[in-house]
């Protein structure tokens, strides 16, 4: 989980890079928290977007994760069907 030290501290080791460099530990641990705020960053969007409703004209209404999920299966049946018809 990203807190707001964690945040405060990719930015002191970014105003540090610009200033005087960094040494390599400090390089790497700005790599780390960077790719941790990242990922934290995607979770929480894909939180959000898993509870997306889209509600039509007519009243129904979208699941998107589900027509998402469904999309994929039907895109990977596609995928092993031409592979099994050009014999890969």
């Amino acid at each position: 989980m990203v807190t707001e030290k964690t945040i405060e501290r990719i930015n002191e080791l970014y105003r540090k890079s610009k200033a005087e460099g960094l040494t390599t530990a400090e390089a790497e641990e700005q790599k780390q928290l960077r790719a941790e705020y990242i990922q934290a960053f995607r979770n929480n969007l894909r939180g959000t977007l898993d509870t997306i409703k889209i509600q039509n004209p007519d009243g129904s209404i979208i699941d998107v994760k589900k027509r998402h999920d469904e999309k994929i299966e039907k895109e990977k049946a596609e995928a092993v069907k031409n592979a099994k018809e050009n014999g890969n």
